[in-house]
């Protein structure tokens, strides 16, 4: 939010608080279930009984996660609404509805979407487990090996920030989490071609001069990402579009190599890149199907968060055996 007046000095501090209190208010996104006259009089009624004396009746566990008044009668009335709807008989064609853009999920200890959350641990600790072995497997003297551990490293930032945001989503909690999406995915594309070219060796010379240039190019390319979503517009199809734009090169890319790779080595797992590649975009497919939550926990959204678990275990085990087919190789020529 931007604040213009005549002297930067009066308005320094107004325009301070105000971004502060922006960036924790929830974003909103018109929904079906926002419309509906019976929602809207239950999350009134509630904050009429029940808000008159601030947070007191907000137990300490969903006040440590911001849950305000206000916003525990906006979720408690989507379940009280989302209950009538399904009860009602003769049926209706589609009962639960999303409110805000999101589906009614059941809270848990004041999570939100706590399948997304547990989920996005499960990649975390991929991430970490599958970096602890590039630590111990590949040798100190492979100059891939640092990439790798970066890519651990963005991995591991991306999936706190996922379990931030599900657990809460508060608009500086979804910038976050889109954020360091965006740096995950672009990282992906960064190290792709410097293993597949390997812009990391010295010779010939102009290998280093690419390396440059691809570096600031992707450093580019992701601060005017940023800037775009945060300056110019938050758009959530551009934002979609660049990521799966980025997805699909880097896919290309590892399935060309992986059948040369193949078709060079004659091992199993120089086709896994290929593979792993099919995985995703299986697992990526459930993000079309956007289904009411079962039970109000499992939605398509959390399945793609658990079907990226497996391909992560496997990545980090094809980069070791990489590495280590690699050095091995070189010790040979020397």
């Amino acid at each position: 939010m931007i604040v213009r007046q005549s002297k930067a000095g009066r308005f320094s501090l107004l325009s301070s608080l105000i971004l502060i209190y922006s960036l924790f208010i929830t974003p909103t996104h018109a929904s079906l279930g926002d419309r509906l006259p019976e929602f809207r009089n239950c999350v009134s009624t509630c904050i009429e009984r029940n808000c008159g004396r601030g947070d007191a009746v907000i137990p300490v566990h969903l006040r440590l996660l911001f849950w305000t008044c206000g916003s525990n009668c906006d979720h408690v009335c989507q379940h009280i609404i989302t209950d009538q709807r399904v009860a009602r008989d003769p049926p209706m064609l589609s009962p639960i509805v999303q409110y805000h853009g999101k589906w009614p999920f059941l809270r848990i200890m004041g999570v939100q979407e706590p399948c997304s959350v547990l989920f996005s641990l499960f990649n975390l600790l991929a991430h970490r487990r599958g970096m602890s072995q590039i630590k111990e497997r590949i040798p100190t003297d492979y100059p891939l090996k640092i990439y790798y551990i970066w890519f651990g490293y963005v991995g591991m930032a991306s999936w706190v920030f996922s379990m931030i945001f599900h657990t809460r989503d508060f608009n500086i909690t979804e910038k976050f989490d889109y954020f360091a999406a965006g740096a995950s995915v672009l990282y992906g594309l960064y190290y792709t071609p410097i293993r597949i070219f390997r812009l990391d060796k010295r010779k010939p010379p102009v290998k280093a001069t690419l390396l440059r240039l691809w570096t600031l190019l992707c450093v580019l390319m992701y601060v005017a990402h940023v800037s775009y979503l945060t300056i110019w517009s938050w758009d959530y199809t551009y934002n979609m579009a660049a990521n799966v734009t980025v997805g699909v090169v880097q896919n290309i890319l590892w399935s060309f190599f992986s059948v040369k790779r193949y078709q060079k080595l004659k091992k199993p797992w120089a086709a896994w890149p290929g593979m792993i590649v099919a995985w995703i975009i299986l697992a990526m497919s459930l993000e079309l199907l956007d289904f009411a939550p079962v039970r109000g926990l499992l939605d398509a959204h959390s399945l793609w968060h658990l079907g990226t678990v497996g391909p992560t275990i496997w990545w980090y085990n094809f980069l070791i055996k990489d590495a280590q087919q690699e050095t091995a190789g070189e010790r040979l020529r020397a």
